[in-house]
């Protein structure tokens, strides 16, 4: 049931040196591409990176928070065209979580790493930096990286008492 994986799924940082296999990386591209967006203008790409030496170089971005990504055995790069829609970033964004729930669905764990409005350096922002490692072409923003493979490490489901139900509404604030 989605709501039992939604429940099991957690933002995994450790991850088992063994590849993703080659289908289970279709399928989550796949997923991905049927993500909705506004008007069906897609403007998301993908980049899957299993280059080690990449994925290396990848995990600088930023000066904190993205190291993980060189224990990972698959990063995901969501990118989408600035030019092809006003709502780019949320476009973007339901990818991404479509390349979670869908890497979940595998049997695989997942992290996201945010890229856009984050810094590289003082001077260098991290979307430049993944730009230019990976020749993308101007027009395109580094929304995120998504770091996938098999958790090295358990955490417990989320539990139904600790949802904060206070934030959810009916009919009137």
């Amino acid at each position: 049931m989605f709501y039992d994986m939604l429940k099991s799924r957690r933002s995994i940082r450790k991850f088992q040196s063994r590849d993703v296999e080659k289908e289970k990386i279709d399928t989550i591209l796949k997923s991905a591409l049927m993500s909705p967006s506004s008007r069906a203008r897609k403007p998301w790409e993908f980049i899957a990176v299993t280059d080690r030496t990449l994925l290396q170089k990848l995990s600088d971005c930023r000066q904190n928070n993205s190291r993980f990504l060189v224990g990972a055995p698959l990063g995901i790069v969501v990118i989408a065209d600035r030019g092809a829609s006003d709502i780019w970033i949320e476009d973007a964004t339901i990818a991404a979580a479509i390349i979670q729930l869908s890497a979940q669905s595998l049997e695989l764990a997942s992290c996201w790493i945010h890229v856009r409005d984050r810094m590289h350096s003082e001077n260098e922002s991290a979307d430049k930096y993944i730009a230019d490692l990976l020749e993308i072409p101007e027009n395109y923003c580094v929304e995120c990286m998504i770091a996938i493979g098999y958790p090295a490490e358990e955490k417990t489901e989320h539990e139904e008492k600790d949802l904060s139900d206070i934030k959810i509404h009916f009919n009137k604030y």
